[in-house]
């Protein structure tokens, strides 16, 4: 553990269980991001811990949690980097899995000068993931008051995932990222929490979304599908939320972003930690814009994610 995660260990807020991705990325800057069959000259050049759910993972542990990985790496370099990355932040590592067979998951990442990011995975380690380690590790899941999942495994091994969340009694948070398409029927009624960006929820309902009016209509209709609350966020337009309470448009915070490169996982991962502790909705989605707008100020995925000291310190 850090010696800054071990402060923030005084000031745990709860228990959260990440199910999901780890990769390595390999990062380059680019001026502007290429077009269809064009050839760029980059001009740096990065390799740095990702994947959604180690970045998530990595995100509620700086900020409060503690946290438990349920994944799968290759018997590679990558793995064992990936692997000791998440043990320095405190994050218990006994459910992650080591497979022979393949390659840990790698992402290729473009940067443009705006900030703006273009990825392609490649899933390695992250596909052999199964519903049966789901099954072996629910003890570790049975811990945790949160469970956060995304769609970087197998599509069967996150269903058991949230199925046995809903089971035992978890607030069940899904990120549904990468999403290519509505989401099978029966997940959304096991999900408490519904957090994909602009683009994730077009795909998912099959509705334009370029305000914040559009993004409600979007919502509800996933609300309408039996996801209990749905949070879309908006990059620089902020979040909609459309919750059992009521929906809300919360404005984002003023920042100049270098690299958005992992600020929806960090806003995830805030947030989990946030509701892991009893932490009011409204209250955890402030705080959660709050670590992803200090996260878009500086590059890379997991160097990006805040910690409570640096929150702090921001304010």
């Amino acid at each position: 553990m850090t010696e800054t995660n071990a402060a923030n260990a005084t000031k745990c807020l709860g228990v959260v269980a990440v199910v999901g991705s780890l990769n390595m990325d390999l990062v380059v800057r680019v001026p502007r991001l290429p077009a269809a069959g064009e050839t760029l000259a980059g001009h740096a050049f990065a390799q740095v811990a990702g994947g959604k759910g180690g970045n998530q993972a990595v995100a509620a542990a700086r900020l409060g949690a503690r946290v438990a990985m349920i994944g799968c790496v290759g018997a590679d370099g990558n793995g064992a980097l990936l692997r000791a990355g998440l043990e320095a932040e405190g994050i218990d590592c006994g459910a992650l899995a080591t497979c022979d067979a393949v390659p840990t998951g790698v992402a290729l990442i473009a940067v443009d000068e705006a900030g703006r990011n273009s990825i392609i995975i490649v899933a390695g380690g992250n596909g052999e993931l199964t519903d049966a380690d789901i099954a072996r590790h629910e003890s570790l899941l049975s811990e945790a008051s949160v469970l956060v999942c995304q769609l970087e495994t197998p599509p069967s091994t996150v269903h058991a995932a949230i199925d046995a969340g809903r089971r035992l009694g978890k607030t069940v948070i899904l990120n549904p990222a990468p999403a290519m398409g509505p989401l099978p029927g029966a997940w959304l009624p096991l999900v408490d929490y519904l957090i994909p960006n602009e683009v994730e929820a077009a795909a998912l309902t099959g509705m334009p979304i370029g305000s914040p009016a559009q993004a409600a209509d979007a919502a509800q209709a996933l609300r309408s599908q039996g996801a209990r609350n749905v949070l879309i966020t908006l990059g620089a337009s902020g979040v909609l939320a459309a919750l059992e309470s009521g929906t809300t448009h919360f404005e984002a915070p003023r920042v100049t972003a270098v690299d958005t490169t992992a600020a929806g996982d960090t806003f995830i991962g805030a947030f989990a930690a946030q509701l892991a502790g009893g932490v009011a909705v409204d209250d955890a989605v402030r705080f959660a814009q709050r670590a992803a707008a200090l996260s878009v100020t500086r590059p890379g995925a997991q160097p990006s994610i805040p910690t409570l000291a640096e929150l702090d310190s921001a304010r």
